[in-house]
Parts: C-alpha cells; sequence; structure tokens
C-alpha cells in the first residue's frame, strides 16, 4: 500500500522512511549487515570522519515503471563509484554484490514510499561510508560504517524546467590529481562557499574551469556538462578531475546508439562554448538541466537554445533517457535492476 502522501507537491528534502540499511567493518572485515528503523548515528567525539573527514556517498533512485515495477537504474556503476572512491580514501571497499543487495533490502524494505508512476515524484537512494572509530593522528581509521537509506522526493525542476544561468567563477573545484574524479563528501564541503557566493550574485551554478590553466571547462559542482554543436554532435569535457557521471555515461550511449548522434569526450576550451547550439548539465537528480546562459567575468555567452525551454537534441536526450529508465523504451542489458 502505497504511503498517502502528496506525491505532486513533494519537494526535494528529507523524510524519514521506515528501514535503513547498516553494516559495520571492524578487525578487517565487514559483518552480515541489518536493516535498522534507527535514523540516528552514534559516534566517538574523535571519529574518523568528524576529524579528518574520511567520508564518501552515492546517490541513485528507486521508481515505478510504466507497467508498475519498483526497479532501480544501473545500481552497478554506483557501487564501481563507491569502490573507486574508498580505495583513493583508504577505505575498505563494499563489494558490488553486497551494494546491490543493500538497495534491493532497504527498497523492498521502503516499499509504500516509492511514488506512483507518473507522479514525478521518485524514492532516492543515499549510500554513504564514513570512517567511525576514534582516530586523533592523520591516518586512515580502522573501522568503517556503510549505511544506505531511502527517501522519497519530488521532481526537481518544481513547475517545469527552465534553462539555468552559470557564471565562470575565480574558485577551483579540484586540483590535478587530486580527488575531483571520486564522490567524496570533502569535495562538496569545498564547493559550497561557491555555490552560495555564486546564489548571491544571481547565478544558479558556477561553471569550473581546470586549475592548472583556468582554460578549460570541467564541470559544476554538483553535476558534469554537455554541450551540443551546430552539426548535432554531443560533446563532453574530459579531464582527471571530474567526476564520472552515470547520468553522463548513460546520455552519451543513448546519443550514439538510440538517437543516432555523434559523440566526443575531448577537451573543451572556455573560448569554444559561444560555439555551441546547446548546453546542459546531468545528474542523477535532474537527469538533465537546460543552460541558456553563461557569464565569464562580465562576457555572456547565450545558446542559441535560449532561456525558455530545453535545446531540442537535449529535450531528445531527455525523453530517451527517462524513458528507458522509465520503460516506456527497452533498455540496454544490466541497465535496469528489478526489485518489485
Amino acid at each position: 500500500m502505497t504511503k498517502n502522501i502528496d506525491w505532486s507537491n513533494l519537494g526535494f528534502g528529507y523524510i524519514k522512511t521506515d528501514y535503513r540499511y547498516i553494516s559495520n567493518f571492524k578487525d578487517g572485515k565487514w559483518d552480515d549487515g541489518i536493516l535498522s528503523t534507527d535514523d540516528k548515528v552514534v559516534l566517538n567525539e574523535s571519529a574518523g570522519v568528524l576529524q579528518y573527514a574520511q567520508t564518501c556517498f552515492e546517490g541513485l533512485k528507486a521508481y515505478r515503471t510504466v507497467d508498475n515495477k519498483v526497479v532501480c537504474f544501473r545500481p552497478d556503476m554506483n557501487a564501481k563509484r563507491m569502490a573507486d572512491t574508498v580505495k583513493r580514501l583508504e577505505m575498505p571497499v563494499f563489494e558490488e554484490e553486497r551494494f546491490i543487495d543493500a538497495v534491493i533490502k532497504t527498497v523492498k524494505a521502503n516499499i509504500d514510499y516509492v511514488p506512483p508512476y507518473g507522479s514525478g515524484a521518485t524514492l532516492y537512494l543515499r549510500p554513504y561510508m564514513f570512517a567511525s572509530n576514534a582516530v586523533i593522528g592523520v591516518k586512515p581509521a580502522t573501522e568503517y560504517q556503510f549505511r544506505l537509506f531511502a527517501t522519497p522526493v519530488g521532481p526537481y525542476f518544481k513547475g517545469g524546467v527552465k534553462p539555468i544561468v552559470l557564471r565562470v567563477p575565480d574558485f577551483d573545484r579540484a586540483a590535478p590529481r587530486g580527488t575531483g574524479h571520486v564522490k567524496a563528501g570533502l569535495n562538496y564541503a569545498m564547493s559550497l562557499h561557491a555555490i552560495v557566493d555564486a546564489h548571491k550574485q544571481g547565478y544558479n551554478e558556477n561553471m569550473y574551469l581546470d586549475s592548472a590553466t583556468r582554460t578549460k571547462v570541467e564541470e559544476t559542482g554538483g553535476a558534469n556538462i554537455i554541450f551540443v554543436t551546430k552539426d548535432n554532435t554531443i560533446v563532453t569535457p574530459k579531464s582527471d578531475t571530474i567526476l564520472p557521471s552515470i547520468t553522463r555515461r548513460s546520455l552519451m550511449y543513448v546519443a550514439e546508439k538510440y538517437l543516432g548522434l555523434k559523440t566526443e569526450e575531448r577537451e573543451v576550451l572556455m573560448s569554444e562554448v559561444k560555439d555551441f547550439k546547446e548546453c546542459a548539465l546531468c545528474g542523477t537528480a535532474a537527469v538533465l538541466s537546460p543552460v541558456g546562459r553563461v557569464v565569464d567575468h562580465g562576457n555572456e555567452i547565450n545558446f542559441p537554445s535560449g532561456m525558455e525551454k530545453m535545446g531540442e537534441i537535449t529535450q531528445k536526450l531527455y525523453d530517451t533517457l527517462t524513458g528507458i529508465q522509465m520503460g516506456r523504451l527497452e533498455a540496454p542489458e544490466g541497465w535496469i535492476t528489478e526489485i518489485a
């Protein structure tokens, strides 16, 4: 029985659900894991996560398809990306099959919170891991906790999608050979001042350049960027400091295999941004967010797709990927994990 929630007016925020999955790492191994009704985390005051930010997270969704199945989109990719992240942070890997099992168990335990098809709402899943034992010297912890909670969320854009405005900031997002390519909590902490500052200046997000030369486009604080050329080639920036977005990689596959478009993952110079006809941000929460304008220190770049709606190619990409996710189009093998 679906919960009595006003799905159409649901925001993008936290709502406590009935169960969350918890597993602890101690003495070199993970325990069996449990589902718990307790949403509180109790830690020592000197826990490694509090002292040295040893923490990371993922984000994915469960939702109902057109034929009322409850599914998740490519959870194996989230498991792989978390494994890459924890290795970089000297944390233990939570194996892929256990990660997917935790996803399935948590969704099944909170099945009544999965919104109905067509509501625009989804059940957002947040797997995360942190250092849990007391650490005072600068070194990796020896005990960790993996947790996964679920919360129903409304559509990212309430009232429809409107193109956003980006600015090129004076802040850097990530250093070469740093942690920009992994989903560590510390990356997001250091982006908060820049996004607050952008909002104060009237912009929706920051378009970060590479910190070494400040000539190449990288990503925003929380999403990868795609561009569309005048001949409908899909271009996405390539850099060792960009987080490998699962949505972006899926969109590039869809562009090529479903829409027959040419795709390029390459370095994108800031000087060529003015030559693209469309631009969008991509990520789990919104899938695609159209960009209408980029402001680079007073120099405005206005994309031909405009400030009123998604560009034609961006819209096709959005419709195709969401069609696959919602069961309206056949999915590539392995993309959809059926839960109920």
